[in-house]
């Protein structure tokens, strides 16, 4: 259960890291994954690819498919709605932070 739980607080923060990379320049999943990595969180594909189609759905990111070396990769960028909430997170991830 506090697995479970942490989980699910986690991946709010995930959100909001996405979101950070995703205004900044187009990122894909296999660069996510080795980018959390390098920070100590291990994320399965089957965690990210759900989670960035999820945030695809809600509005947050937009889709761009390219062609790289014969495959078709797919790019997330941070939507304008994205960016607004990713304000709104950060502000409140700051504020939550200074209480604990």
């Amino acid at each position: 259960m506090e697995e479970k739980i942490l989980r699910k607080l986690f991946l709010g923060f995930i959100q909001l890291h996405i979101l950070r990379h995703g205004s900044k320049k187009p990122i894909y999943g296999v660069w996510l994954m080795d980018h959390l990595k390098d920070h100590g969180y291990s994320m399965s594909s089957g965690t990210i690819y759900p989670l960035l189609k999820k945030m695809c759905r809600d509005g947050l990111l937009s889709l761009e498919e390219k062609k790289v070396d014969g495959k078709i990769r797919k790019y997330y960028t941070t939507t304008d709605l994205g960016k607004v909430i990713l304000k709104k997170g950060e502000e409140k991830v700051s504020e939550l932070s200074k209480n604990i």
